[in-house]
């Protein structure tokens, strides 16, 4: 199908055509009609599918330019997701000037204060930062049509169900409720169930992505021989751009540490290095100054960076849903890519369910 047959107006189509997007991907052909007619949904769809336009593009559709209202609100786990899904909206301004508010830590609160004066159609947010101008009384919500929960999974199993609960008291019952996610559990259903109203449940099979673009390899080593076997890897691979992917903040830090003292050009990101700092370092990982970024699982969700090689999980994840994040930030449209885990001997039962849960045997690399 193509975006007109979908409901899309010819001046978006227009300015999709500039970023090379020609026809919908799959997640967008199951979505935009069914949300563009003030349908409620649940979907699941790989990273690099192209979830972000599949509920924005018909969000911009129904958006009145003659209503004051915040009438969309799209609430995301990171401050990286929320930056990315506000440039994606930015764009389709060019087609329909709506006003866009992006609201999360580390931008300045006062600055956000002075645009809310003005009118704002679409609100962009993370939890913590939204309950805040909720209790100063900085936003309404009492109008709003459309609620996107994005990245569910994490944003109502991993700490924040009670700001989204929150959240969803301070809107109208008879809005528009929309959870997209890289994957969707039967509890996390079960939890969006409840903000959902008759919602349409929308499921694109991630096989392609996971392992037809990727070429995926194991290395068996052991906590000591880890860094060692790290190194051999990335000097035998030299990709262009990698991300190194640990469990923790404190693993990041001594791995940048120790990489950046044997020469290798790195970077480290994660939920303590201050916005602005965060924001450097994506811009100069974007425009290739960075060889290597090492990062955790949180900070690398809304990671929507083109050219990316190799993913490296230094440590190995601890299911299929953060193995299946963490490589989907490489072999994007298409693209080839390649992926490398880590395991040591304490790792295995959690490698072996990931290999059961992906239904693929990964092969293993000898360094």
């Amino acid at each position: 199908m193509e975006f007109n047959q979908l409901g899309i107006n010819e001046n978006f189509i227009n300015i999709l055509k500039k970023s090379g997007i020609t026809t919908p991907t799959p997640i967008q052909n199951e979505c935009i009609a069914i949300v563009k007619n003030h349908n409620d949904v649940i979907a699941e769809a790989q990273t690099g599918t192209g979830k972000t336009l599949a509920f924005l593009l018909p969000i911009f559709e129904n958006t009145s330019l003659v209503d004051d209202h915040i009438q969309s609100l799209i609430i995301t786990p990171t401050r990286e997701l929320a930056i990315q899904i506000t440039n994606e909206a930015k764009k389709l301004c060019e087609a329909k000037n709506i006003n866009i508010l992006a609201a999360y830590g580390g931008k300045d609160v006062a600055s956000q204060l002075k645009k809310l004066k003005k009118n704002v159609h679409m609100l962009i947010a993370t939890p913590g930062r939204l309950l805040d101008h909720l209790q100063r009384g900085s936003i309404n919500l009492s109008n709003l049509k459309t609620l996107v929960i994005d990245e569910a999974d994490q944003m109502l199993l991993m700490g924040f169900k009670k700001e989204v609960e929150d959240i969803i008291k301070a809107t109208p019952s008879s809005r528009q409720t929309l959870c997209f996610s890289a994957t969707i559990s039967s509890e996390v259903k079960k939890l969006a169930y409840r903000y959902a109203k008759n919602p349409f449940n929308i499921s694109i099979k991630k096989e392609n992505i996971t392992l037809d673009t990727i070429k995926q390899e194991v290395i068996f080593t052991t906590d000591r021989h880890k860094q060692e076997a790290l190194c051999k890897a990335l000097d035998e691979d030299n990709p262009f751009m990698a991300i190194i992917f640990c469990r923790t903040k404190v693993r990041v830090n001594k791995l940048e540490e120790d990489l950046s003292t044997k020469g290798y050009n790195c970077e480290k990101l994660h939920s303590d290095i201050p916005q602005a700092k965060r924001e450097r370092i994506m811009k100069s990982f974007r425009k290739c100054d960075i060889q290597y970024l090492i990062a955790t699982d949180v900070a690398s969700r809304g990671l929507d960076i083109s050219g990316v090689d190799n993913i490296y999980n230094y440590d190995c994840p601890e299911n299929a849903e953060s193995y299946i994040h963490r490589i989907g930030r490489t072999g994007r449209a298409g693209n080839k890519g390649y992926t490398c885990v880590f395991v040591a001997s304490k790792d295995k039962r959690n490698f072996e369910g990931i290999e059961n849960e992906i239904e693929y045997e990964i092969p293993e690399r000898t360094i």
